[in-house]
């Protein structure tokens, strides 16, 4: 139809203006030390808005990523710079607890995140530590915490511990950087606070072989892992940490940032038991980022003798009942005849409110009054074919949201607007957003596809990868399984109230299973897409295998995509043979 044509050309770039504001100060923990205190702030083409604000971190707007487009850039978080703490084996605190070794315990299993709480930005600490739970989720169970609740002994319970240093010298209990020095399970310590490990023991560099020093604020647009070269966004100033001295024959440099005068410096060093990132990889990320890299570093820690293994998935997107049946046979076919299990996002019911594709008169088409579509779908299925719950109408009410009001175009459970600059942007739950009415939408779903001959799905995915808090608890009752990107909000991890002003956009790479129990396929290559969109390049074919390659730093990764059947089928079948060839086996989503 010709109005989903015009709707994939207007692919969504969503930002959710909120957070702090410009006369919040710094928790205090700066000071002198860093000298040139200040804040990165970013200057781009896109409408992203920034704010200055009077301390050590970058612009403090939290923006989050488009609901279908890869090229967008998500949470853009602020970051510090400046030299750090040189006070080494000057830890002197009294550890009541403190045991010369943790002692082995056989039963230990699963992954403890540990992130910070405190200051102005405490809100971020648990945005990243929902990130490290659920790329964690993939290896097994995870428990996660503020980092001052840890409790002495804690990580012989666990197999490895992940730490997110957000808040610039944050005091870290002497638990828990006692623990650290004298355990040898795994250990991933992101970003801030290092250095208090460093001051806590009396031998740090002769331990580990680098001494963190300064965070380098350099244009780094380059991170080296496994030979590939990953993005950096050119518009993160944060700083990464630099090193004095560092010893490269007892620490290894994992990745590797290059700065655009062409020097390098260690982005990740992994010493025995300790990996160190300079940065905090859940910001300021897209696609082809070094985002990439963490997700295969967790390998290391969480399951080092991972085989190699690459798989990929491809689902075709909005499928309401007025969509072309031929269009879809014809995918079917080609899909069946090379061997590629696929998914089809299926709306069961289209509307048009508004009249805004019939001439101004209201339009609304149940599946089951569309034989020939119902009849294409049952084929598809039987050519390998999975289909899969995309909303009720992925339209909301009677009104633009924020495109036509209709189905396909517009959002379902979230409202939006698009602004003055031609973004789209998240402006909160739905009127009347309740469980209650979110599992009406999907009885409604369901009850139509019924009424069609069509069996229920098992797996459901939300319109433009937007929901509720509310809308997800909900909807996980009726589906174990979703297949979608994520939208995070503070509170999802249960030690602060709920604030969907403060939201994490993430992707992943491999099955995870996120904060709502959802177990999640993944997409993460995003999708076929030929005109500009919403202050966005075209995504032409040759973009997501460039994507899929880069995927491959991976071990055992999945490269998934998505495609709208009205474009032409030469160009989902250049992918198909440009994933396959980069060495990726196509697989159905059951089977991950």
């Amino acid at each position: 139809m010709q109005h989903q044509r015009i709707a994939a050309k207007i692919l969504i770039f969503m930002i959710f203006i909120v957070g702090c504001t410009a006369n919040e100060s710094t928790d205090g923990k700066v000071g002198t030390l860093q000298g040139n205190s200040g804040i990165q702030t970013a200057a781009q083409n896109s409408p992203i808005q920034v704010t200055v604000v009077t301390d050590h971190r970058a612009a403090d707007r939290n923006t989050i990523y488009s609901g279908e487009h890869a090229n967008d850039v998500m949470n853009l978080f602020p970051s510090d710079f400046g030299p750090v703490l040189q006070e080494r084996g000057m830890d002197l605190r009294e550890n009541a607890g403190k045991v010369a070794a943790l002692t082995f315990n056989p039963n230990a299993a699963g992954t403890l995140v540990l992130y910070d709480d405190t200051g102005p930005y405490a809100w971020i600490g648990e945005l990243y530590g929902i990130a490290a739970v659920t790329l964690a989720s993939h290896f097994g169970v995870t428990a996660s915490k503020p980092v001052a609740q840890y409790a002495v002994g804690e990580l012989a319970n666990y197999k490895a511990v992940i730490y997110i240093g957000s808040t610039y010298d944050q005091k870290l209990p002497v638990t828990f950087l006692d623990d650290v020095l004298a355990t040898t399970i795994p250990v991933i310590w992101m970003y801030d606070n290092i250095w208090q490990l460093a001051n806590r023991s009396s031998n740090f560099y002769a331990k580990y072989g680098f001494n963190p020093w300064i965070f380098d604020t350099s244009s780094i647009t380059k991170v080296t892992y496994k030979g590939r070269v990953l993005s950096r966004d050119p518009l993160n100033g944060g700083g990464i940490m630099q090193y004095s001295p560092i010893d490269s024959t007892r620490a290894k440099t994992v990745a590797l940032a290059t700065r655009a005068n062409g020097t390098t410096l260690p982005w990740a060093v992994r010493s025995g038991n300790l990996t160190y990132l300079g940065e905090i990889p859940f910001a300021y990320i897209a696609s082809d980022d070094r985002y990439l890299a963490f997700c295969d570093m967790l390998f290391d820690a969480l399951a080092p003798t991972t085989p190699e293994r690459h798989r990929a998935l491809v689902r075709i997107e909005d499928v309401s009942p007025m969509e072309d049946p031929a269009e879809l046979s014809a995918i079917a076919d080609y899909l069946y005849r090379n061997n590629v299990p696929f998914s089809v996002a299926v709306i069961p019911h289209y509307l048009d409110p508004l009249g805004a594709y019939n001439g101004g008169v209201a339009q609304s088409v149940a599946m089951k009054d569309k034989p020939l579509m119902v009849s294409a779908l049952e084929y598809a299925v039987s050519r390998g074919g999975k289909l899969i719950l995309h909303g009720f109408t992925h339209q909301h009410s009677n009104k633009k949201n924020p495109y036509s009001g209709v189905s396909a175009d517009d959002f379902e459970f979230f409202s939006s607007h698009i602004d003055a600059t031609n973004s789209v942007i998240y402006d909160g739950p739905v009127a009347g957003d309740s469980s209650a009415w979110a599992l009406s939408r999907i009885n409604s779903g369901i009850s139509t596809l019924t009424a069609a001959g069509i069996a229920t799905p098992n797996v459901f995915e939300y319109p433009h990868y937007a929901g509720s808090p509310t809308d997800s608890k909900a909807i996980r009752t009726k589906f174990s399984t979703a297949y979608h990107r994520g939208i995070y909000f503070n509170g999802a991890l249960g030690k602060t109230p709920e604030n969907l002003a403060h939201t994490i956009g993430l992707f992943y790479p491999y099955q995870v299973t996120d904060v709502y129990g959802f177990r999640l396929k993944p997409e993460n290559l995003g999708n076929y897409e030929p005109v500009a969109v919403n202050n966005h390049p075209p995504r032409l074919a040759a973009d997501l295998i460039k994507t899929a390659q880069n995927n491959m730093v991976i071990r055992d990764g999945t490269a998934s995509f998505f495609f709208h059947p009205y474009y032409p089928l030469t160009e989902l079948a250049k992918i198909v043979q440009g994933v396959k060839a980069a060495g990726y086996a196509f697989v159905g989503i059951d089977s991950l």
